[in-house]
């Protein structure tokens, strides 16, 4: 917090996703996960992340790796702490269900693509507890083929140090903020896994419903398997 408030407004671009990829890595340590990254060096500049959701420690994890601006429904900017954070964070805010507004996002996010910056979203718009895997909204990936940009499947596992899963970080459900964080810290150690599967050209593939499959199939193999 005292970052976001005192040093961004006074630092460029890349100075301030330094800092959020430095505090990201750090907390997630504080809290006692260990971050494994398999296939990381592929991940290239200027693409669409695209993630399962199971915990607001998704976000933590992914900006550890590659500091990015994230897509969020719009209800977040009113969430206590994360919300402001998200404000700080270049979040983009999507209000569901208007197509005007939905345009207007859509532009940003690809002269954010445009400008060579990571974008991050969790296209199943809803969160699970890690073992299963919803269905992926296309249309959420429509700025990437604006933009021409790659898309880059991320699968988001945790694990115990044994290899056995654990819903620990999942927020969903009726689970509170509170709940998911003493269960997290309740764990001595956590391990974070994420699998990086090959990257989409939205060039060869300009089809929105087609990209979400072939995505959502790449992660929920590379789920199964973690």
């Amino acid at each position: 917090m005292a970052i976001a408030a005192a040093a961004f407004p006074f630092l460029g671009p890349l100075p301030r996703r330094r800092l959020k990829q430095w505090w990201s890595a750090r907390l997630v340590r504080v809290l006692g996960v260990t971050l494994h990254i398999r296939g990381g060096d592929d991940v290239a500049p200027g693409c669409l992340l695209v993630a399962n959701h199971v915990s607001w420690l998704d976000i933590f994890i992914i900006n550890a790796a590659w500091p990015a601006a994230f897509i969020s429904k719009a209800e977040v900017r009113q969430w206590p702490l994360f919300g402001w954070l998200a404000v700080k964070s270049e979040t983009v805010f999507l209000h569901r269900g208007s197509r005007g507004h939905a345009k207007v996002v859509n532009g940003e996010i690809a002269e954010l693509l445009d400008d060579g910056q990571y974008v991050a979203l969790f296209p199943e718009g809803t969160t699970t507890d890690g073992s299963t895997l919803h269905n992926f909204h296309g249309a959420l990936l429509q700025p990437a083929i604006d933009a021409g940009a790659l898309i880059q499947p991320l699968a988001i596992a945790y694990r115990l140090p044994d290899g056995r899963f654990t819903r620990a970080p999942a927020y969903d459900g009726d689970v509170s903020l509170g709940e998911c964080l003493r269960a997290i810290v309740g764990e001595r150690r956590i391990v974070a896994r994420i699998d990086v599967a090959p990257a989409l050209c939205t060039r060869e593939t300009p089809d929105r419903k087609a990209l979400a499959h072939t995505a959502r199939a790449a992660i929920l193999e590379r789920i199964e398997s973690a």
